[in-house]
């Protein structure tokens, strides 16, 4: 299952496309909020507005996660059915919080290699998503890493990938994506494709190619590119779903 932690998700930018995550309240920096965001005239991000449309892949995955937990936390002498539930969701959530981190340290790593900081020590799967960029896009894509935006329509967001039109392309969007095992059978979500259309459009390539990058934990790379039809049949969905948010929201 696909994870990725401190995602966009429930992050929010200013008009000018820089993030806003966190503000200043009474008792120091916390997480921004719906309520701020609409006092400070904030916009939501990319996945804040995918999250409202169902995810049966997540679903799926969390409920093994669930049941994974339940056979190997054995209900315990005289333990009470709620506390033994509470254990065990504990422990479901501990093993996405640690999958989730995985993910965030391999989104660090090739974001620091792209940025020009990680100079030593590169591990192996750096030089696969380089050499598997390169062979599909060729090696004069000039990648941007972590560039964020917003869009006049009412979101905004962060491209963990991108270069600009070079060479006949009108560009290159890539999203990272992290998963644990084998890439054999990785298949981008709709929301996955629903995402990078939303990303082409807020960075203003609208004929951009547009591809998802997995990395696995065992340090394969695969890249799995869209057809124009697909983005555009997908845009056309996350405009929706960003309406539905507005109204919903009150935005």
């Amino acid at each position: 299952m696909l994870i990725k932690e401190q995602s966009e998700s429930g992050h929010w930018y200013q008009k000018d496309g820089t993030p806003a995550y966190t503000i200043e309240g009474k008792s120091g920096k916390r997480a921004t909020t719906l309520r701020d965001a609409k006092k400070l005239g904030l916009l939501p991000s990319v996945t804040t507005i995918l999250n409202v449309a169902a995810k049966p892949g997540l679903q799926t995955w969390l409920q093994h996660q669930a049941i994974l937990s339940a056979l190997t936390l054995p209900r315990q002498e005289n333990e009470s059915e709620e506390d033994w539930l509470n254990r065990v969701t504990k422990d479901s959530k501990e093993t996405g919080r640690k999958a989730a981190q995985r993910g965030t340290d391999i989104h660090e790593v090739v974001e620091s290699f792209y940025e020009g900081m990680l100079l030593e020590a590169i591990p192996p799967y750096v030089r696969k998503v380089e050499e598997t960029l390169n062979n599909a896009f060729g090696k004069n894509c000039a990648w941007l890493p972590e560039k964020s935006f917003s869009h006049e329509l009412g979101y905004a967001g962060k491209v963990d990938l991108h270069c600009k039109a070079y060479a006949g392309f009108d560009g290159v969007v890539v999203d990272v994506k992290t998963k644990e095992g084998s890439l054999d059978k990785v298949t981008p979500y709709f929301e996955n494709i629903m995402q990078l259309a939303a990303y082409r459009e807020g960075l203003g390539l609208p004929k951009a190619r547009t591809a998802n990058l997995y990395i696995s934990t065992n340090g394969d790379v695969k890249l799995i590119e869209h057809s124009e039809e697909d983005i555009a049949d997908a845009l056309k969905c996350f405009f929706h779903l960003l309406r539905f948010y507005q109204i919903k929201s009150k935005l």
